[in-house]
């Protein structure tokens, strides 16, 4: 889980530096497409060996990712990634929450809430571009719909089989989005090899990681570890993209990571009860 979310948020750092060549959606585009190539060739999936009702599964969760990773890279182009990250941890925290029924879920909702509005200026949202936080929201819907996923693919596929046709249903989607944004600079050299590298770092390594991690984690431990994931992604903001964040900023980070952290570990001793 450490290896996953530290790949993943400096591959985010690496591909925000595409973003003026192939814009958000050609950047996404070929993250994934070359994420589901490697795939593809490393597992081999076999599609007729899989009934229907698990091949709609994998697509669901290809749908999942298409969307995390498009609305998250559509937020990163108007606001910082650490702060794109913190608001995008929502989705996870819902998850984190939804598994626990202690009435003290209600001290972490009340500090990710906090935390929140430290962000956004207290409602006024400061000098963040308002769609780009409503983006990065929508990605973290798509992120808790991704763990849910994950984890039931993970358990049905050997592997990295169902990942790889997920990654491939991913690609596909994004195809129109890829080739609107990009046009003809999806054909240069140079940025295709770039783009490999985020794949690499963003999709590959990390998906695998996670899946691997869901395999044998308990849902509370790869809660607590996935919280570390907004102060990783100010850290790759700082040192790739040269993003100073200010006191408010670290302050609010902090908060959604402590609030995360404390929801996922009361989930995860409630387990442990049962």
């Amino acid at each position: 889980m450490l290896g996953a979310g530290i790949s993943v948020q400096f591959g985010a750092a690496l591909a925000k530096t595409l973003f003026d060549d192939l814009g958000p959606g050609g950047t996404v585009f070929l993250r994934v497409a070359f994420a589901a190539l490697l795939l593809l060739l490393l597992w081999r999936p076999r599609v007729r060996d899989r009934s229907r009702r698990e091949l709609a599964l994998a697509a669901a969760f290809g749908v999942s990712l298409a969307g995390m990773n498009l609305s998250f890279y559509e937020a990163l182009d108007r606001i910082p990634l650490g702060v794109t990250v913190t608001f995008e941890f929502v989705g996870p925290l819902g998850v984190a929450v939804a598994a626990s029924r202690r009435p003290l879920d209600v001290l972490w909702v009340t500090l990710a809430a906090v935390g929140i509005l430290l962000l956004s200026d207290f409602g006024e949202f400061g000098g963040l571009d308002t769609a780009g936080v409503a983006l990065a929201l929508l990605a973290g819907a798509f992120w808790a719909a991704y763990i849910l996923l994950s984890a039931r693919t993970g358990r049905v596929f050997p592997g990295g089989t169902g990942l790889a046709l997920a990654m491939a249903v991913a690609s596909l989607v994004l195809v129109p989005v890829g080739v609107a944004d990009a046009g003809d600079a999806l054909l240069r050299p140079d940025l295709l090899a770039l783009g490999a590298a985020v794949a690499v770092l963003s999709s590959a390594i990390p998906y695998s990681f996670e899946l691997e991690a869901l395999r044998g984690l308990a849902a509370g431990v790869f809660g607590v570890l996935m919280s570390l994931e907004p102060a990783m992604a100010a850290l790759a903001g700082f040192v790739v993209l040269g993003q100073d964040l200010g006191a408010r900023e670290l302050v609010a980070i902090v908060l959604v990571v402590a609030a995360s952290a404390g929801a996922a570990r009361e989930s995860s001793a409630q387990v442990d009860r049962v």
